[in-house]
């Protein structure tokens, strides 16, 4: 069998030397656009289990404009909406692409196409973790405040989902503060969370503690895909987590809010918030194209 490839599948795989390359890289590229086509010739095969605009529209656009080529596939177009296993599928897909980008619900399926493949595989997305989201994140972050990302202070409300995963790898590679306000029950994998906070992580219960003195407040729907019957029991457990004008107030006077879209105005977080002069939603919404070109050219180029 062909020897794994290098894939980006979690940030807490990479040292932080290297996601810090990435975000420099992506930072050059949004400045100066490459103009020779890098990835003229290179195929990006893309898996979508899930819905997506973000995810598949910056890989699509991405790899068009450094001059390669993305192929979209949805589980019922392909053999495996009929059965053809994780593994059979990225060793085929592996022949004919130079990467593959898998958007799914359990993270063990992309772990196994990243074990079949001989190409490297990025993780678009599974309920565990949502690397490339957070990078996108740091990248704003850095724009923002600057590229020293260890002097900030993260705070983090609302689900322990497959962002605040995310979140709390990056701080144990980067060294920022990140505090959490996550309900009862709804906290964060129980090992990420334990790793990040024996470096420094914290978890509150009210969010006005995790938010006192924040560089940055970010948060994301309260049901993700995949739990909308859990919509009725979520919103209750939730009550008290909204980002309101408020609650910013206890952050630092040039904090800023994120959130990873797409966004609830009136749950999550307020019209308000999401639409005011401390929001970088779309400038970090961009920054998934920047980001996303960086992994491609890092892995493939």
């Amino acid at each position: 069998m062909t020897p794994r490839a290098s894939g980006f599948l979690d940030l807490a795989s990479h040292e932080a030397g290297h996601l810090v390359h990435l975000l420099d890289l992506a930072a050059r590229i949004k400045a100066a656009p490459p103009r020779d086509r890098p990835l003229e010739g290179r195929s990006l095969a893309m898996i979508f289990h899930k819905a997506s605009t973000r995810t598949r529209a910056s890989a699509e656009v991405g790899m068009t404009q450094l001059g390669g080529h993305a192929l979209m596939i949805a589980r019922a177009d392909s053999q495996m909406g009929r059965g053809e296993s994780v593994a059979d599928t990225a060793r085929v897909l592996s022949c004919y692409a130079d990467a593959i980008l898998v958007r799914t619900f359990a993270h063990d399926v992309v772990v196994e196409f990243a074990e079949a493949a001989s190409v490297p595989v990025v993780n678009g997305l599974t309920d565990l973790l949502h690397p490339c989201q957070v990078m996108a994140d740091l990248m704003t972050v850095r724009e923002e405040f600057g590229p020293v990302l260890a002097r900030r202070r993260v705070a983090w409300i609302g689900d322990g989902n497959n962002m605040a995963n995310s979140w709390l790898n990056a701080s144990r590679r980067l060294g920022f503060s990140l505090r959490l306000a996550c309900p009862e029950g709804y906290e964060p994998d129980p090992g990420i969370l334990a790793a990040a906070e024996a470096e420094g992580a914290e978890m509150f219960r009210n969010p006005a503690e995790a938010v006192a003195g924040a560089d940055v407040v970010t948060t994301d729907v309260w049901a993700s895909m995949g739990q909308e019957d859990e919509q009725r029991d979520r919103k209750a457990a939730f009550a008290g987590f909204r980002v309101d004008e408020e609650l910013m107030a206890g952050a630092r006077p040039e904090a800023i809010f994120l959130h990873c879209l797409p966004v609830h105005r009136g749950e999550e977080a307020t019209a308000a918030v999401v639409d005011g002069s401390r929001s970088r939603v779309f400038q970090e919404a961009e920054n998934r194209l920047h980001v996303v070109k960086a992994i491609l050219l890092d892995l493939i180029g």
